[in-house]
Order: structure tokens, then sequence, then C-alpha cells
């Protein structure tokens, strides 16, 4: 009975032993696309001219892209199945949306003008607690600090306007990224992974020209929130 007994504490310790030996400790490096969709909040902005001042809402506005997702980082193991992960992400393609259009409460008189936006420069830093479902297979979530610039543009407006595509400024937001995802060595140290993240971001601040024939007005209290959300598929390698 003993000689079971200490065959079976032996045979436990060995297989908690394999479980914490992840294939997918230490340093790695991936690269994922797949779709993302940023989407600038509506907000208002106050315009002032020689005529008056006016406050005129701005509606949301969505881009949608297929990312470049690069990604460094590094995971050790905490217990028996469970890595904890320290990593980084740079989305490397810029994306660019249509035209919100402005539709003030007395109308425009003409084409109303509208704002066109940019985001770049879009990274995180991140912690990811991971499950070891086994040696070669893991689950986790992240959580972490994210940022992005983003750009806006006046477009349209009435024909001849001179401040067309005049550019109310770049400025960078940050926030926060939460996601979820799943990874499985397909070879070596080859591994495909697939993930779902949102991205939460504070309001940007815009000023710039805005009129008609000549630069002649200012901008002031514009400022949108935005957020993100993309699901990838990709590729990875653990050195």
């Amino acid at each position: 009975m003993k000689k079971q007994l200490l065959v079976a504490v032996a045979t436990t310790a060995l297989a908690g032993s394999a479980m914490a030996q992840s294939a997918f400790q230490g340093f790695y490096g991936q690269i994922a696309t797949g779709y993302q969709n940023t989407n600038v909040g509506g907000s208002t902005f106050t315009a002032r001219d020689s005529t008056g001042t006016s406050v005129i809402p701005t509606p949301s506005q969505n881009i949608g892209t297929m990312p470049l997702m690069l990604g460094l980082g590094y995971n050790f193991s905490v217990a028996p199945n469970f890595l904890l992960g320290l990593g980084a992400e740079y989305q490397a393609i810029s994306s660019s949306s249509g035209t919100a259009t402005y539709r003030p409460a007395g109308g425009c008189g003409g084409p109303c003008p509208g704002t066109k936006y940019e985001a770049s420069n879009q990274y995180s830093v991140f912690v990811t607690p991971s499950y070891v479902i086994d040696k070669d297979k893991l689950a986790y979530l992240k959580a972490g600090y994210a940022s992005q610039s983003l750009k806006a543009k006046y477009q349209q407006g009435f024909a001849g306007d001179i401040d067309n595509g005049a550019s109310f400024g770049s400025t960078t937001v940050s926030g926060y990224v939460v996601g979820l995802g799943y990874k499985q060595i397909i070879t070596g140290g080859f591994y495909g992974f697939a993930e779902g993240n949102y991205y939460s971001y504070g309001n940007a601040g815009f000023n710039g020209p805005f009129g008609n024939g000549t630069p002649k007005t200012a901008i002031s209290s514009y400022n949108p929130s935005s957020s993100a959300y993309n699901l990838l598929v990709g590729v990875g390698y653990k050195f």
C-alpha cells in the first residue's frame, strides 16, 4: 500500500512539473492581422467668426481597417498550469475614415462641411495572465495601457473653399486595452493564435481653421472620445 501511495504521489508531482513546463515560457515575437474598427464619438465644436458664435454637433464616425499588429513579450511561470506574460504591440498601418458631416440646426446654406479622421501610431503595453491547457496550448487574458494618435481634417464645404483639407491638428489619446486569446504550437517554436481586444481612449482636443473663402473662424471645445475593437489571427515564434 505504501509503495502504491508513493508511486501515485510521484506520478502526480511529475505530471504537475510537466504541465508547468509550457512550451510558451520565455520570449516570443508575433504578427497578426484581421479586422479593426475605430470609433470617434460624436461631440460638439464652437465656431466663432465675425458673424458670431455657433455650437455645432458632430456625428460619430467609424474607421475600419485590416491591421498589421506586431508584438513582443515574455511569459514566465507563476504556478502549476499558470503563466504571467508581459508584452507590447504596435499597429503598423494608419487608417482613415470617410467624412463626418456637420448639420447645424439652421442648415448650411449649401453643402455642409465635415471632418475626416485618421488613426495612427496605436500601441499598447500589457500583462497576460495565462492558463496552460497542456504543454502546447494556452488560453490568456490581456489588460494594459493603450495609446493612439488621431488627426482631423476639414473636408467638403462650399465650392472654392480654400480651407478644404486644412488640418484641425493631431493629438495623442491614451486609455486601456482588455482582451482574450488562445495560442497553440504548430511545430517547434512556431505557433498560431487568435484573439479579440477592446480599446478605450480619453477625449481628443482639436483646434484649427474653419471657414469659407479665407480662414476666418477658430474652433474650440472640439473634444471627441474614441474607442476600438479588433479580431485577430496570427503566427508567432517562441524563442
